[in-house]
């Protein structure tokens, strides 16, 4: 059934009408395919037999159509093979490649670095700033602690957590304090204790690490063929107020005596021997072992673990302390020198009365 209504009267209804026109919509079922050309793979192409005769015949031309309509050699953001600055920037390439460090057969990530070794640059930059200003300030002068610290050599090692307690631990720490590495080594391979070989690995460790890392104990090495090949610059060493006679060296054949801190005697033969200053036991974490006892009960016990830490020093340091516990002495006696009074008879003595 069909409504009978005039086209001009259904004709403006239609042109003001709310609903949205009908619009049409082509579907494509290969926008998520990749599109495969003929190019694309060589081997099931197509072959042009009338292509490849004209190559055949003009090979010279066939390859500067094939450079001049393939992909240009110069990739995005390089520079043209005619500028001035070209081999500058191949030659400073080729460097940067050949000295690249790879680790593990990975080149390293600066960025991934900089977490590690710079995490807080600003602040970085505050403190060196302030370092800066103080050294200004005061004038290039060193303080004692930073003078110590570029004179003498100083190494610090700590051990791995030990299985045993703070107790025994301590006492070894105690036991070997003061004495020099090569005699405290001695002390704990015949010692009793359970711990002491650990010890004893932990020292000769510690010691290795001192003489390869910071130089100590190398004794005289290489002294007498400096000497040998530069005798004029050895008579004198120069100081900032002149030139001062050379220091006496101390070995085996002129000994140094010297008095430590707690009053022993105690005989210097190389100043560059490594003895032990500090030693100092830590508590780590502790473990937990079952502990089974009768009719199924089990008992949890604490097991301790601590660690070992060593202050490694040259005789130097010794001496050092010693020539200044000495000048100290010296100052304080010269300070109370005094002069008494002669022993001459009081006069004006008038009795037990005054004068009035």
């Amino acid at each position: 059934m069909s409504v009978s209504l005039p086209i001009r009267r259904l004709a403006p209804r239609c042109l003001y009408s709310n609903q949205a026109p009908l619009t049409s919509r082509v579907q494509s079922r290969t926008a998520l395919l990749p599109i495969r050309h003929a190019s694309s793979d060589s081997k099931n192409a197509p072959s042009n037999p009338i292509l490849d005769e004209y190559n055949r015949n003009n090979p010279d031309g066939a390859a500067a159509a094939a450079q001049q309509f393939g992909s240009p050699s110069s990739r995005a953001g390089d520079i043209a093979s005619s500028s001035i600055f070209e081999d500058d920037r191949r030659s400073q390439v080729q460097a940067g490649a050949d000295e690249d460090t790879q680790t593990g057969g990975r080149k390293r990530n600066p960025a991934s670095m900089a977490r590690v070794l710079d995490p807080d640059p600003n602040a970085r930059e505050r403190w060196e700033r302030k370092k800066v200003i103080q050294g200004i300030r005061k004038g290039g002068r060193l303080s004692k602690a930073e003078f110590l610290l570029q004179t003498e050599r100083e190494h610090t090692a700590k051990s791995e957590m030990m299985k045993t307690s703070v107790k025994k631990l301590g006492m070894l720490a105690r036991q070997i304090q003061g004495k020099t590495v090569d005699e405290a080594i001695v002390q704990m391979r015949f010692s009793k204790k359970g711990v002491a070989q650990q010890v004893l690995a932990h020292l000769e460790a510690a010691r290795d690490e001192a003489v390869v890392m910071r130089g100590m104990g190398l004794g005289l090495v290489g002294v007498q063929e400096a000497e040998s090949e530069a005798p004029n610059l050895n008579a004198s060493s120069t100081d900032v107020t002149g030139v001062q006679p050379k220091a006496d060296v101390v070995s085996p054949s002129s000994p140094l005596d010297i008095q430590l801190k707690d009053g022993k005697r105690h005989t210097v033969t190389d100043t560059s021997n490594i003895f032990i200053e500090q030693a100092w036991v830590g508590r780590g974490q502790y473990g937990k072992l079952p502990d089974f006892r009768a009719r199924g009960r089990v008992f949890i016990m604490r097991t301790p673990w601590t660690s070992l830490s060593v202050v490694l020093k040259e005789e130097a340091t010794r001496v050092r302390q010693w020539k200044e516990r000495e000048a100290k002495r010296l100052k304080q006696r010269q300070d109370k020198v005094w002069t008494p009074l002669p022993d001459r008879p009081v006069q004006g003595v008038r009795g037990q009365y005054y004068s009035w």
